[in-house]
């Protein structure tokens, strides 16, 4: 990083989000503060190595914001008119991420002891910074929720994973034995997908699952849990429902599943498949692991009657 040639102006100002409304002579004295720096492609501008006492006001070019390392991608873009390093300029910590520059890039850099003065001057310029924390903040909860929604999905099918249903079973089971309901558990097996993946291929194999994970989740409640199990296995878990009935919700899920008899996949035309089902219903005091080690008894029971059916 090194000193610009050029220094901002009262309008280059005028433009951070920073100074909305702020009056112009605590912008002429933010002029008197500030120092001008340009920074080329690659270069990093804030490290969790190296404590920060400055506030970054980007003027113009692009800087990526990366988390833990530099190898993982990056979780954010800042653009001109943005700013950098307000979380470790006010607490006076490291930085919790990398900012680094993606192209010919210019900032201003306002120490910190010059922006507390600022700030009795400027009760305006005090709010919008808090303002920038705030919607830093929001990005921040939103892509924890989105890492921990995306952590929790089959990326190849869409349903949930394992993960989820450990989470979700927690969850309902405890509900449904507090409200005294049942809780059944359908596990599900795709009839000779090896067989399937041998003559078409693996990628049909996997328009296939994603063939049965649609047609399923499409006939299930919103409180139902469709989950990828591992494989070819999938588990349903149906909350508030008891033996009987969930027996007639697989037999409806298998009949939905045999009447495909071809599909379109984007490598042609493939036949359908079926799929064999061990039901089980929940005891009080069932362990997940005792839960699913029934149905699987009893999905095992399907395939030694012949397949595309539900025991």
């Amino acid at each position: 990083m090194r000193t610009s040639r050029r220094q901002a102006d009262l309008q280059q100002v005028r433009q951070l989000r920073l100074f909305n409304n702020v009056a112009t002579s605590s912008v002429n004295q933010v002029l008197k503060e500030v120092r001008t720096f340009d920074l080329e492609p690659g270069e990093i501008l804030l490290s969790p190595f190296n404590r920060n006492q400055h506030l970054y006001l980007l003027l113009k070019g692009q800087f990526k914001v990366y988390l833990g390392s530099l190898d993982n991608p990056p979780i954010s873009t800042l653009q001109a008119g943005d700013c950098a390093g307000e979380i470790s300029f006010i607490d006076n910590h490291h930085p919790s991420a990398y900012v680094v520059a993606t192209e010919p890039s210019s900032v201003l850099r306002l120490h910190r002891e010059s922006l507390v003065k600022l700030f009795q001057q400027s009760p305006q310029l005090m709010s919008n910074l808090l303002e920038l924390l705030c919607a830093r903040l929001r990005q921040g909860n939103l892509l924890i929720l989105n890492s921990e929604q995306n952590a929790n999905i089959d990326t190849l099918t869409g349903s949930f994973n394992r993960r989820w249903l450990e989470h979700v079973y927690a969850r309902e089971s405890t509900r449904c034995a507090f409200n005294q309901q049942p809780l059944s558990l359908l596990m599900l097996d795709v009839d000779h997908f090896k067989a399937f993946n041998d003559q078409h291929g693996h990628l049909a194999g996997d328009y296939a699952l994603c063939l049965v994970a649609h047609t399923l989740r499409n006939q299930l409640r919103t409180k139902d849990s469709l989950i990828r199990f591992g494989g070819e296995e999938f588990v349903i878990l149906l909350p508030e429902i008891a033996a009987t009935e969930a027996r007639r919700i697989g037999e409806r899920l298998r009949q939905s599943l045999e009447e495909i008899t071809s599909f379109y996949s984007p490598v042609g035309m493939l036949p359908g498949v079926t799929v064999s089902i061990g039901l089980a219903q929940m005891d009080p005091k069932d362990s997940l692991q005792c839960l699913i080690a029934r149905a699987d008894s009893a999905l095992y029971t399907a395939k030694q009657q012949g397949r595309n059916c539900l025991c």
